[in-house]
C-alpha cells in the first residue's frame, strides 16, 4: 500500500476516534502486545515509528468502545480486572471493528490483515461479509446496534449500522 494511502486512512481512522470520544496519544511506547499501540484510560497510545499495521487501531479502539464507562477509565491501571477483555468482549472488539471498517468505507483487510486475528482474518473477513456477525446478539444487548428484527421494528437502520459508538 502506497504510503500516502495509507496516511490518509490513519487520518480518516483518527478523525472518526476523534468524533466519538476516544482520545489517541502520541506517545514513545516500549514492547507492546500489537507494535506501536497501547491502551490507557478512555485512549489509545500510538507510537508511529513502531506502528505495523494501522487497522490495528480500530481493533483496539474497539475494545476500549465496548467496554463500560466506569471500566474505560480503568484500562492500563493496576485497577483494571486482569480478565479484561473477556472472550466476549474479544469478539465484540472485532465485530465493533467490523463495523468502524464499514462506517469508514475502508477495505476489511485493512483491519483483518493476513498478520493478525492469529491467522483467522480471511475467517472474519469471509463471515462478516457473508452477514455472519458474530457477536451480534452481545453488541445489541449491551446498546450499540440493532439486529435485522430489531431494526425492523423500530423503523431503524441494522447493524453494520451502529445507533452509537461507546457503551454506557
Amino acid at each position: 500500500m502506497p504510503a500516502k494511502q495509507k496516511d490518509l486512512k490513519i487520518e480518516k481512522v483518527l478523525s472518526f476516534l476523534n468524533e466519538i470520544g476516544i482520545d489517541v496519544i502520541e506517545k514513545k511506547l516500549d514492547d507492546t502486545f500489537l507494535p506501536g499501540l497501547s491502551l490507557g484510560s478512555n485512549c489509545i497510545y500510538i507510537d508511529y515509528d513502531k506502528l505495523l499495521y494501522p487497522g490495528d487501531i480500530l481493533h483496539e479502539a474497539g475494545h476500549l468502545a465496548v467496554t463500560t464507562s466506569s471500566e474505560r477509565k480503568l484500562v492500563g491501571s493496576s485497577e483494571m480486572s486482569p480478565e479484561w477483555p473477556t472472550q466476549s468482549e474479544e469478539i465484540v472488539a472485532i465485530l465493533w471493528s467490523f463495523a468502524a471498517a464499514n462506517h469508514l468505507q475502508l477495505p476489511l483487510d485493512f483491519v483483518f490483515h493476513p498478520n493478525g486475528y492469529k491467522g483467522d482474518s480471511d475467517w472474519f473477513i469471509s463471515n462478516f461479509s457473508n452477514k455472519n456477525y458474530i457477536g451480534l446478539p452481545f453488541l445489541e444487548w449491551i446498546g450499540l446496534t440493532l439486529s435485522d428484527d430489531r431494526a425492523l421494528k423500530e423503523g431503524k437502520e441494522a447493524f453494520p449500522v451502529m445507533q452509537k459508538w461507546l457503551r454506557d
